[in-house]
């Protein structure tokens, strides 16, 4: 499968509580709920139509938990083209801490974290998509496991929050596979990495 990360950022790159303000206050963020504001019909569509391809899924724990009690547990939520594609679909998550994962349909992957996604990325079939997970996601960056990355960018700048790259991080080169508008302003960009970047002699 090809791993595909999908990311919802601001234009500084903040990733940390986009759907409300209580949905992430770590570190004393205030000003969640940047991006529902800003998240109109088209861009549910356009979000739908990428859910709809995934084979599985896989979380980190914290956005895990968020999506278990909202696309898995909110009966609107949960109907809707994004909602029965995580219902239906596998589900893996990254926890040393859950024995019993509440989502029907969910695996808890612990121990050796890359020969999982390995042999999870080894099957047959299409997308094995990650969305939000921001500390997984860097870990699976920094081990070079990610095949594609779709940034969702909405225009604003949030100040404060957890940013998708940390200031002191790996470096990449990225190749620019796709680029468009969705609307109110949100763009979308989508990168296949591309080895690490050249720099001026």
């Amino acid at each position: 499968m090809k791993l595909t990360t999908i990311t919802n950022i601001s234009v500084d790159g903040v990733m940390q509580g986009l759907g409300g303000p209580e949905e992430d206050r770590r570190d004393g963020f205030r000003r969640g709920g940047w991006a529902l504001p800003l998240f109109d019909a088209r861009a549910e569509e356009l979000l739908g139509g990428i859910y709809q391809r995934a084979e599985a899924f896989l979380f980190g724990r914290r956005t895990y938990d968020v999506f278990a009690t909202s696309w898995g547990a909110v009966p609107e939520m949960a109907a809707s083209p994004i909602g029965r594609a995580l219902n239906e679909r596998p589900k893996y998550v990254v926890s040393g801490t859950l024995p019993e994962p509440p989502w029907a349909g969910t695996t808890v992957l612990s121990g050796d974290l890359a020969a999982a996604v390995g042999e999870l990325r080894a099957r047959p079939g299409g997308e094995l998509q990650v969305h939000g997970s921001g500390t997984l996601l860097r870990w699976l960056l920094e081990h070079e496991l990610v095949d594609e990355m779709v940034l969702l960018t909405y225009p604003v700048v949030v100040g404060q929050g957890t940013r998708l790259f940390p200031a002191d991080g790996p470096d990449a080169a990225l190749e620019l596979v796709e680029v468009g508008p969705v609307s109110n302003g949100i763009t979308m960009q989508v990168y296949r990495p591309a080895g690490r970047p050249r720099y001026a002699a």
